[in-house]
């Protein structure tokens, strides 16, 4: 079972002086792969670059690099196109208990893109947080399987924390977000990821978009506005990566469209670069994720 999904992304950056020149390296592109086939897509900007080069980064994720020379009061980032989004993976739990997570870790012959190692340590964002690592624990069991500690772990965070876009910003700190317990799917995501990290579970952030209108009968998922935020897991040999996203409390299936893949938000940001400019700048953003 499959669904398309027609995808229109804007990003638009307003400058109070003009701003002389501006590169970004853009991660907007969805991913292709397994569990989805990018059917047809552009990444374009306004004004037109005056430099372009689309590659791909260590993680498997579409880029784009683009540089204006030109003075500009505002710019336009967009991606168009359209996502085939194959059905819900099984929950049938193979992972191995967490207690043996650690062995089968150190077997993997392997510092590919999908490689767990990556994802163990502290990366750019993320740190250690021995209050992070206490929650962790006190919810989990090396007996459990690791499949197990990781639905457990969503749900105490859906739980722990209040969705408010007005709480958090995109530079606030995992510990900060889980202290005051309110933010968006970022907060949530990273949060979770240092948790699971702390008692040795292999953890990665997902940018990705989320399908705006549910199926009749069931309530809008939250987070639905922009684009959206979830996390992957390693649970062994047996059953790989799995997805799931805490904001929600559920795992990633048909309505979650994957972007780029990376240890947290700036491994994924969607615009990362600079603008040379004497004043401030307002973002905004539009999605719509329309299924066919």
């Amino acid at each position: 079972m499959s669904t398309d999904y027609d995808i229109r992304l804007e990003i638009t950056y307003a400058y109070d002086s003009p701003a002389a020149a501006n590169r970004a390296l853009l991660r907007i592109m969805p991913l292709s792969g397994p569990e989805q086939q990018l059917i047809s897509g552009y990444v374009s900007t306004d004004p037109l670059p005056d430099f372009r080069r689309d590659g791909v980064d260590f993680f498997g994720n579409p880029t784009t690099e683009i540089a204006h020379y030109g003075s500009m009061s505002e710019i336009l980032f967009r991606f168009s196109g359209r996502v085939r989004r194959f059905g819900p993976p099984t929950s049938l739990d193979l992972s191995c208990p967490l207690a043996s997570l650690g062995a089968e870790i150190g077997t993997v012959n392997s510092i590919g893109p999908s490689a767990p190692h990556h994802f163990l340590g502290e990366s750019e964002r993320l740190r250690i947080e021995p209050k992070i690592a206490a929650f962790a624990e006190d919810l989990t069991e090396l007996s459990m399987p690791v499949f197990h500690v990781v639905q457990t772990m969503s749900k105490a965070l859906h739980a722990h924390f209040e969705f408010d876009p007005e709480a958090t910003e995109v530079t606030t700190t995992p510990l900060d977000a889980f202290e005051s317990r309110r933010g968006v799917c970022q907060d949530i995501s990273h949060v979770m990821i240092t948790a699971l990290r702390a008692i040795g579970i292999p953890a990665g952030y997902v940018s990705g978009f989320l399908r705006t209108t549910p199926p009749p009968g069931q309530p809008r998922l939250e987070g639905a506005d922009a684009m959206h935020a979830w996390v992957r897991a390693w649970c062994g040999f047996e059953m790989g990566w799995i997805e799931i996203d805490p904001t929600n409390d559920l795992l990633v299936g048909g309505d979650h469209i994957a972007v780029a893949i990376g240890r947290d938000y700036a491994d994924v940001a969607p615009v990362k670069g600079s603008s040379r400019t004497a004043g401030s700048h307002t973002t905004e953003h539009q999605v719509d994720v329309i299924p066919l």
